[in-house]
């Protein structure tokens, strides 16, 4: 089995730095690279990302760089960029990364445009490259300060799979194996949208009832769309989808659901955003997730709603009137 020691994390958001700190928590010697000066500054001098978590000491052996050359000597690659920078970040990776390299995708979400998952970003910007998926419920500040977290960990290539899980585990950090990428990205991308629902929801309040029938009714356009991209229902049903979707949809600690409990509280989705220096995926993802549906021929109306409401298509109690006018059905997938 290949034995690592060294990992790169590309993004030095509050998901790339906690994985920075499991990664030094694994034994692996660590490289976060960042676009901000003050975050590299900050790693380096104060051992805290000061701009993206702060309050959380790092462990000291973190190292953070600017520049995407320092990364040619790891052993393996965390892509920890928003899903719509990951082309980008991706691409000035690229002519530094030896063939081979194990580069593991952490961003969740579909990109605009293109309505191309993350791996199918990677295929054309690091076509040298291995590629995994990391997805799974996780909040950032609980990963970094060492609270249990379990994971989905998919790889196509089972022995590198089982490598990279051995390298990044921790007694408080627990990677499943998984061999289908594309259900697990999938689970990952379409949960935030459905974060975006049960936000609104909360903030409407429309009592827990109506969360969970949206928790569940999302799961069941969740299953189907990931078949049509070509994962598997089983995959969705693991931690990277259903395990996901519980968490986001389930506390205002995701910056998904934060941004919907604002929505239905009456503010505007600009508003909503405004001040937050981390990235809600859902919101830009809710776009490209309703094209591909549409593309697909996939209903998603509960996903296709909130892309509704970001867009100013419809107003909220508008959106929520047109879902519960839906026929009656049956409970099926």
């Amino acid at each position: 089995m290949t034995a690592f020691k060294s990992a790169g994390v590309i993004g030095a958001g509050a998901w790339g730095t906690a994985l920075a700190q499991v990664c030094a928590r694994a034994g692996l010697d660590v490289l976060l690279q960042a676009r901000e000066p003050d975050v590299v500054a900050s790693v380096n001098a104060n051992h805290e990302n000061g701009l993206f978590l702060p309050g959380v000491a790092l462990d000291p052996t973190i190292r953070a760089s600017h520049d995407a050359a320092d990364l040619a000597d790891c052993d393996l690659i965390l892509a920890v960029a928003p899903a719509q920078h990951l082309r980008a970040s991706l691409a000035t990776f690229a002519p530094h990364a030896r063939v081979g390299v194990p580069v593991l995708l952490c961003a969740k979400g579909f990109e605009q445009g293109s309505l191309k998952l993350m791996t199918q970003v990677l295929a054309e910007t690091v076509p040298q490259a291995a590629a995994a998926v990391l997805s799974g419920p996780s909040f950032a500040a609980e990963v970094a300060r060492g609270l249990p977290t379990a994971v989905t960990l998919a790889c196509p290539d089972r022995d590198l799979g089982a490598a990279l899980a051995e390298a990044i585990a921790t007694h408080t950090f627990r990677p499943y194996l998984a061999h289908d990428m594309i259900g697990a990205e999938a689970g990952g991308a379409i949960k935030n949208v459905l974060a975006i629902a049960c936000g609104i929801v909360e903030g409407r309040g429309l009592g827990r009832s109506a969360h969970a029938a949206v928790i569940t009714r999302g799961f069941h356009e969740m299953t189907p769309l990931a078949i049509a991209l070509g994962g598997h229902a089983e995959t969705v049903t693991g931690l990277c989808g259903l395990g996901d979707l519980v968490l986001t949809c389930s506390s205002s600690q995701s910056r998904n659901m934060s941004v919907g409990l604002a929505l239905g509280r009456g503010q505007t989705l600009e508003q909503a955003l405004s001040g937050k220096l981390s990235v809600a995926e859902g919101v830009a993802s809710a776009p490209a997730l309703k094209a591909l549906a549409a593309k697909l021929g996939v209903e998603t109306p509960i996903c296709s709603a909130v892309e509704d409401i970001l867009s100013g298509a419809l107003e909220v109690d508008a959106a929520i009137e047109a879902l519960l006018s839906r026929p009656i059905r049956e409970e099926t997938l």
